[in-house]
């Protein structure tokens, strides 16, 4: 039987959930940044991505150009795209180009995994299904935060807000424990941050939309360049 919306839509709960959580502290991020409910809500039902949606609102409260917010969102969500491209490999018939081009707007890390990990070929309802309540926690989590936002003391608000980059550390922590060259590159990223923020002529010329792109770029030719990949252990052991 070829995977169906039911079997997404119920592999999806748990993904859901889960967004549900991360994205309310997107919402109240967004309206600590002069965003309204409404506009916060909107960027979360366009955009299914909280590094990029992050680094979009802070550019945004920068004052930063549309051209510097769409090449840094492009490099963050580059790795979509990939994911894509790989996921194409399992598809069945009926996923057709302009079912191709819904489905990308729902792939994430998430997603990608669970979808990946099937033993039957990907169809187009399974992905419909499987993105369901994702989006929705998504955006109901947002829509929450955002209201909350203007409601709970500055304080507690700003608190909350912080929430989302905990995650981002949680998903880096445990794959630089196993990498080093992840380690290597996540702290030449942060010691760059470092160097944008404090240095008064970078800080003064260069906006923090660049700085991102900036940092990404770097950091990321750096690793490739000069931190020696894992070798695969022969099958021989």
């Amino acid at each position: 039987m070829p995977l169906n919306y039911k079997k997404g839509f119920s592999q999806g709960l748990a993904i859901g959930l889960g967004y549900l959580s991360v994205s309310f502290s997107f919402g109240i991020l967004a309206v600590s940044c002069g965003l309204t409910w409404w506009q916060a809500v909107l960027i979360s039902i366009c955009n299914l991505t909280s590094a990029g949606q992050v680094a979009g609102v802070g550019i945004m409260a920068a004052g930063g150009l549309p051209l510097e917010m769409a090449v840094t969102t492009l490099v963050i969500n580059l790795r979509y795209s990939l994911m894509s491209i790989s996921l194409t490999q399992k598809t069945d018939e009926s996923m057709t180009t302009p079912a191709r081009i819904v489905t990308s707007a729902f792939i994430t890390d998430e997603i990608f995994g669970v979808a990946s990990g099937q033993d039957k070929p990907v169809t187009r309802n399974y992905m419909l299904g499987l993105a369901t309540l994702p989006v929705l926690g998504w955006t109901l989590g947002t829509l929450l935060g955002a209201l909350c936002g203007n409601l709970l003391p500055e304080i507690v608000s700003e608190s909350l807000a912080i929430g989302i980059y905990g995650m981002f550390v949680a998903i880096v922590l445990p794959a630089a424990k196993k990498e080093k060259g992840i380690a290597a590159v996540s702290v030449i990223s942060v010691v760059l941050s470092v160097i944008f923020w404090y240095v008064p002529a970078l800080k003064e010329n260069i906006t923090s939309g660049f700085a991102i792109i900036i940092c990404s770029i770097v950091s990321a030719l750096l690793g490739a360049l000069f931190i020696p990949k894992k070798k695969e252990e022969n099958a021989n052991g």
